[in-house]
């Protein structure tokens, strides 16, 4: 009986084998979500950008993330943020017009925070925004409706 020995070759072969069939899962692995990552950077900026201003940060006043009740320095309480995408565009009586989220994320950079408002359209502006937008998940849509 003449039985083949196997070649030196060969035991590289099955380690090779092996490594891909450990390596495919990763190599199938979903591939980071942009939203998600981008409601991260938006909830990052929320809790620490300062955007230039007189260092208070979108939570110093919205609480919880922005869940919970607001509070200004003066001790004013306002509603949560919890449904803020919901209820926009809506009418503001203190600037005459109708303004959009963004418009109201410009208005409280500038106001409360004394920063910089980020550019309209900017990737910093579309994460904040996405990041609120997360909050009013599953909310109806209230244009014009009061905050909760």
């Amino acid at each position: 009986m003449n039985v083949r020995k196997p070649s030196a070759g060969f035991p590289r072969l099955i380690l090779g084998i092996v490594v891909c069939a450990l390596m495919a899962p990763i190599a199938w692995a979903k591939a980071p979500d942009p939203l998600q990552a981008a409601i991260r950077h938006g909830h990052h900026l929320f809790a620490t950008g300062t955007f230039g201003g007189n260092g208070l940060t979108c939570q110093s006043c919205h609480t919880d993330g922005g869940m919970g009740p607001g509070r200004m320095a003066n001790g004013h309480v306002f509603p949560s943020l919890a449904n803020a995408a919901a209820i926009f565009p809506r009418f503001s009586p203190r600037a005459g017009r109708v303004v959009t989220l963004e418009d109201q994320v410009r208005a409280c950079i500038a106001g409360a925070l004394g920063g910089k408002p980020v550019k309209s359209g900017s990737l910093d502006m579309t994460d904040l925004v996405s990041y609120l937008t997360s909050l009013s998940s599953g909310k109806p849509i209230d244009m014009g409706g009061k905050p909760k």
